[in-house]
């Protein structure tokens, strides 16, 4: 299944090298090799063979693009890869995948600055797989086995528990322990288990704190060390042009949204946090905005799900609904913000699609269907 960032990856392989990342298992690995099929060099750094070809740079030079994956795990890879680049530039095309500590080891260190553009590879969306799912049965399908290639082509509840079980697993007992010392290992278990179940909500690091008898500091270094990896990601409240004092606290969704609790509800809004996540990040990675995900309430508990922010305007106001039409809270909300924000509400199961009051009513299935990325 062709990936949304296929064509723009090879027009800008051509110009500089490409880092690649995202979630372990979310098809880095498919798309690399896909680019050029059957003229590129594929080189993992988990291979004993591979590392060692690596250290004697025995890759061909008259194929079309070579494939670093994992190459963190090479000391002072940065230093390396910025010398192969500007010891013999762009032929052939340099591209480096890896799961999330890409991102984490490019903030520190030598600087590619200049050298690379940047992708992060999402999990599928309803958008992503139109050419074989109606916008219903993608959504229905994503809520139910999450986004990610493997359990979502399978379609079997058994498989993708299966599957859910050794990813994580193999998250935390390896790729954890690569960026961190993590001695508590079962907190950090725990922890994941009790955001699994709270999204939707706001989430207290002070609770969870309680809950895991460390110190609130050690639980926001944990959700950060999270999020790094790719395991979730966190959405922080809109503050700027709200004149009543809004809460302070995150809230937390996942990449998986088959990881989720087992309500309708969360996993619907989940699924919706990451098809708005994956737009903003495709619109960094390939026109080099600026964006943010945020959402809004107040003290009095009002609430709208999500503020999508590009260059510092705020874009589109989103509420998600299985099937109600309630438009208070964004209508309340909506006076906050310039007359171009956009205010939506995203229904599940919606017959007619409706403006009320100057609030979009739009079938979610159909809404997610045509965004871009």
């Amino acid at each position: 299944m062709n990936r949304g960032v296929e064509d723009r990856i090879k027009t800008d392989l051509d110009q500089k090298m490409v880092l690649l990342s995202g979630p372990r298992q979310v098809g880095k690995t498919t798309l690399a090799k896909a680019l050029y099929p059957g003229s590129s060099e594929y080189f993992n750094m988990d291979s004993v063979e591979h590392r060692l070809l690596i250290q004697k740079q025995a890759w061909r030079r008259d194929c079309d693009l070579v494939i670093f994956d994992e190459l963190h795990k090479v000391r002072k890879w940065k230093n390396w890869i910025k010398g192969i680049y500007d010891t013999e530039g762009v032929r052939p095309r340099l591209l480096v995948t890896g799961s999330s500590r890409l991102d984490v080891y490019r903030k520190g260190g030598d600087s590619l600055a200049g050298r690379f553009y940047s992708y992060r590879l999402h999990p599928f969306s309803v958008a992503e797989v139109k050419e074989k799912y109606t916008a219903d049965a993608a959504l229905e399908h994503i809520m139910r086995f999450g986004g990610f290639p493997e359990p979502f082509l399978k379609g079997s509840e058994k498989d993708a528990k299966r599957w859910r079980r050794s990813h994580v697993d193999r998250i935390l007992r390896e790729d954890l322990l690569d960026i961190a010392s993590v001695r508590n290992l079962r907190s950090m278990e725990t922890l994941v288990e009790l955001l699994r179940n709270s999204v939707g909500s706001t989430i207290s690091y002070e609770s969870l704190a309680r809950d895991l008898q460390v110190s609130p500091h050690t639980v926001k270094q944990w959700i950060g060390m999270l999020e790094g990896l790719y395991i979730l990601f966190v959405v922080t409240p809109y503050c700027r042009n709200i004149a009543r004092g809004l809460i302070k606290q995150p809230k937390v969704y996942f990449y998986d949204t088959g990881f989720v609790k087992e309500d309708e509800g969360a996993r619907f809004e989940n699924a919706v946090a990451c098809a708005l996540l994956k737009r903003l990040h495709f619109l960094e990675d390939t026109a080099g905005e600026k964006c943010a995900l945020h959402y809004v309430r107040d003290k009095e508990k009002r609430e709208v799900d999500f503020l999508t922010v590009r260059d510092g305007r705020a874009e589109w106001l989103i509420e998600t609904k299985l099937a109600d039409t309630e438009i208070a809270f964004l209508k309340h909300f909506f006076g906050f913000f310039v007359k171009e924000t956009k205010p939506i509400l995203l229904v599940k199961n919606l017959k007619r699609e409706l403006f009320l009051d100057g609030i979009h009513v739009k079938k979610a299935g159909t809404w997610l269907q045509s965004l871009e990325a």
